[in-house]
Order: C-alpha cells, then structure tokens, then sequence
C-alpha cells in the first residue's frame, strides 16, 4: 500500500468544526483517482486476506458508503447501508449509541442482511469507535457476524479499540496526536 499517496490526498482542515479541532478530510481522496484507487485496492487485499470468506460489505452513512459501494463492486458482493435512523424505507432495526452530548440511532433495512452474513463494517473515520460499534451490534441483531470493522483513518488516541474490543479494527493510516 501507497500510504504516502493516501496520506498526501488527506486535507487537514484547522478549526474545523471547531477552535482547536483538526478536520482529517477525506475528499480529497475522491478528487484524486489514483489515491482512491488506491484506498480501495488496499481494503480489497486486506478482505481478501482475512481467514473466513466475507459475504457483504456494509458502510456507514455517509462517508462510508462512497468506500464500502466500490469495494463490494470490485469483489462482487453486496452492500448494505446503515443510515441515520428515519432515512430507510421497509422494515428496518435500529440501534442507539452514544454521542458527546445526548445519543443517535442508526438502522439497517432487515430485508438487506442475510442470516450468517459474514460482513465488513466500513467508515472513512475511526475515532472513539462508538458509531462502529453500534453498526456491529445492529448486525449481530439481524443474525450475521462481523468479521473486522475498516475505515480509512483511525485515531488511536481515542482509544476506539476499546469500544470494539473483540472486533479486528484495521485502518489505512492512523493520526495520533496532531
């Protein structure tokens, strides 16, 4: 993996979206087709590298499914999304987390997750986990089974393998203490 071209196409985005915060923004991997390609080229190695066969892929709104809808392509398999709650027509199951002041519920159509699904969580970042980790759970509740949970940035500095502990959390590059 080309992590310098990945790392490169990543706009860092001071005060952003507030005083103090720096914005990893990942949009600039859309505008650049030879980092998202290699983005994706990398996610796909690292599925195909993993001991059980995945059977869908499922992204978090919204960031995760421009990675999780091209990975699922390129490896021929569905893609599920997981959207804010009141955002998905049919039967759906939700599932609350936590948030820094109050919570938030995602939710995933039932029609779309298949019992014994083996399935990816993606997102475009992994910061305290918790959003992940409410998708896991989602999952576990329509009966599949997740089998690592990927994002493109990860910081490990707040600490999200604790909220996915259990759970292989593999990210393409990590920032800590920027």
């Amino acid at each position: 993996m080309d992590k310098k071209l990945i790392d490169n196409a990543i706009r860092r985005v001071p005060d952003f979206p507030k005083p103090g915060i720096l914005f990893y923004d990942i949009t600039g991997l859309m505008l650049n087709p030879d980092a998202f390609r290699e983005s994706i080229d990398s996610f796909c190695e690292i599925i195909g590298s993993r001991s059980q066969k995945v059977t869908a892929i499922a992204g978090l709104e919204a960031r995760g499914f421009i990675f999780g809808g091209a990975i699922a392509e390129r490896l021929g398999i569905p893609f599920i999304l997981i959207r804010k709650k009141g955002k998905l027509p049919g039967k759906t199951i939700s599932q609350d987390y936590a948030l820094e002041y109050g919570t938030a519920e995602i939710e995933v159509q039932l029609s779309d997750v298949k019992q014994g699904d083996n399935v990816v969580l993606i997102d475009d970042l992994v910061a305290t986990g918790g959003t992940l980790a409410a998708a896991k759970k989602l999952m576990e509740k329509c009966g599949a089974r997740v089998d690592c949970c990927l994002g493109v940035i990860g910081l490990p500095e707040l600490n999200f393998k604790n909220a996915l502990q259990g759970t292989d959390v593999i990210t393409l590059i990590d920032y800590s203490g920027k």
